[in-house]
């Protein structure tokens, strides 16, 4: 097997099935992370942890896992920094890096807003934009170019 990992953190996960078909395409291994069992293909290349319901469960397992040579896959933004701090490249579902140049920052930012919220209870702020099918496509292309700087 080769050096290189994709690890999931695949409970709200929109784009498994981009991973996977880009997993077999590069013969690197899958793994989610879930706190429950999540329906997945029955390939050598994808397994699962569940993690149970404990608070940042899942996280935690993601993190003993993450090193040089895994790409994490999440949208959670402290998860993010703990896979970075380990030595993992690390990209979110919509496919933007996140680094060590620029998780202080989209972490503060993330503060501020739930701070907004706090304040702006029953306001009706909204939420993200709808995931489409360009937000799949662009994950994909951003997907490829990640693996190709992984080490084999």
């Amino acid at each position: 097997m080769s050096r290189a990992a994709i690890l999931v953190d695949a409970d709200a996960c929109p784009v498994k099935d981009q991973i996977y078909a880009a997993a077999y395409r590069h013969k690197i291994p899958v793994t989610l992370y879930a706190a429950t069992w999540l329906r997945h293909p029955d390939h050598p290349l994808i397994s699962m942890r569940v993690a149970g319901d404990g608070f940042d469960a899942a996280d935690d397992l993601v993190v003993a896992d993450a090193r040089p040579g895994a790409l994490v896959i999440t949208a959670d933004l402290p998860l993010a920094d703990r896979a970075l701090k380990a030595g993992a490249m690390v990209m979110d579902h919509r496919g933007a890096a996140l680094t060590e140049a620029n998780i202080g920052a989209k972490l503060a930012t993330r503060d501020l807003m739930a701070d907004l919220r706090g304040g702006l209870e029953g306001q009706g702020m909204g939420g993200p934009k709808p995931f489409s099918k360009s937000d799949r496509s662009a994950f994909a292309n951003a997907l490829e170019n990640a693996l190709r700087k992984l080490p084999r």
